[in-house]
């Protein structure tokens, strides 16, 4: 009897055609992946063997699986969307289960959480205070909503060029910073106290001996002359014959500004101990030029924004131009993605057969790289699921026919007189 052929066919026909209208149902859903039906025949067993003659019984569903091909990725306006390029999976926190997903639309929290529409927390590694990532134990990432508290001062380095053609002032005129007279160049740079409060150091240069080329350097912090060891001139830089290097000092200056200097804005600063380097000055027979100012102090600043980049690492970006990492996602992997338990909510759960995860950084090995302000799409070919969804249709038809004309040839032989 083809009856039990034909309410197979229907049964399996009618299970492709559900995982088919799923697949277009999640055309659109980022991070989604599409599933196929895959069906076995199946034969019975004969006491005698079924040999050449054995006539199937129909057809089984033996399993729907997953294709973790590559979607399309495409940009966004945020900045917290991230599409992974390979074959990682982002690792979630639902309620003390770790979960994976390909979905990479994340927002804050009120806590300062990187979660998912479901609420579930996105993994990595956190960082300490200092910014320093620490590649320990995954936890849900937390951004810091405190401010980042100032640095003072502790190195200020000078990188200029003293034109080497130009005599020095009179040695009858002593140096006065309000006197453009007593000194050949002068530049500027802003330092910080404990407080992150700003400072103007200035730097006055003066050419004291042509002979041997030699240059008095004098500093003011906000217009207060900085005398050193009873002497107005911090240092005397001697150069060698070519002007290319310096013969003395040699090293950085230890130098102080003492506490109580004016502050622009009223009150008064901090002591702040720092080193001078110079050891990036020339003299050469070209107009004076300064190439580089540089210190590493800073003022107190807010936050303003974070950004994560291809490596999974989140810069936390600070109103005072200063940035820190707070922290760093991680990626798994698996043997089998095959073998992955389907959750919903763009989830998997691991499973005996997917094997344990392969954790690690975006860009090692095989989990690819991210991409901020950008989500991966479904992988879902519409166009073929349209022409197998008809397929399926058409099979539906037939197996439905052949149920007909078994009942048809069954009447007929209830008929026979």
């Amino acid at each position: 009897m083809a009856f039990q052929q034909g309410l197979s066919g229907l049964n399996a026909t009618s299970k492709n055609l559900s995982v088919i209208g799923n697949n277009i149902a999640n055309a659109n859903t980022y991070g989604s992946k599409a599933s196929r039906a895959e069906f076995a025949d199946m034969y019975a067993n004969a006491m005698n063997g079924s040999g050449g003659s054995a006539i199937g019984i129909g057809v089984n569903l033996t399993g729907v699986t997953q294709r973790f091909s590559q979607g399309n990725i495409t940009t966004t306006e945020s900045g917290l969307d991230l599409a992974i390029n390979g074959n990682g999976f982002f690792q979630l926190d639902a309620a003390g289960t770790t979960v994976y997903s390909r979905n990479g639309q994340f927002t804050l929290d009120k806590e300062g959480n990187l979660t998912n529409s479901s609420g579930q927390k996105l993994l990595g590694y956190a960082a300490n205070p200092d910014g320093i990532i620490i590649p320990s134990t995954v936890q849900a990432l937390q951004l810091p909503t405190a401010g980042v508290a100032p640095n003072a001062t502790s190195q200020v380095a000078l990188e200029f060029n003293l034109d080497s053609r130009v005599a020095g002032p009179s040695a009858a005129l002593t140096f006065d910073p309000a006197d453009p007279n007593t000194y050949n160049n002068a530049t500027s740079v802003t330092v910080y106290d404990a407080k992150g409060q700003e400072l103007a150091l200035t730097s006055y240069f003066r050419k004291s001996d042509t002979v041997v080329d030699t240059w008095d350097i004098y500093l003011t912090a906000n217009g207060m002359p900085m005398p050193a060891d009873g002497s107005p001139a911090v240092a005397a830089m001697t150069f060698a014959a070519d002007g290319g290097s310096m013969t003395a000092p040699v090293g950085t200056i230890p130098l102080v500004i003492d506490a109580g200097v004016p502050l622009t804005a009223g009150g008064t600063s901090l002591q702040i101990d720092f080193d001078l380097d110079l050891a990036g000055a020339t003299q050469y027979g070209a107009a004076f030029s300064v190439t580089d100012l540089s210190q590493d102090g800073y003022a107190p600043g807010q936050l303003t924004g974070v950004s994560i980049d291809k490596t999974g690492v989140i810069k936390a970006q600070y109103s005072n131009g200063q940035s820190k990492s707070a922290g760093q996602l991680v990626l798994a992997t698996f043997r089998n993605p095959q073998g992955l338990q389907p959750l919903g909510g763009n989830a998997w759960s691991s499973s005996f057969a997917s094997g344990d995860p392969i954790v690690g950084a975006a860009g090692q090995g095989n989990f690819g790289l991210l991409q901020s302000g950008a989500l991966e799409e479904s992988n879902v070919d519409l166009t073929a699921e349209l022409v197998n969804m008809i397929t399926a249709q058409r099979a539906y038809q037939a197996n439905a026919q052949s149920i007909k004309t078994e009942d048809q040839v069954l009447q007929t032989l209830v008929n026979l007189r």
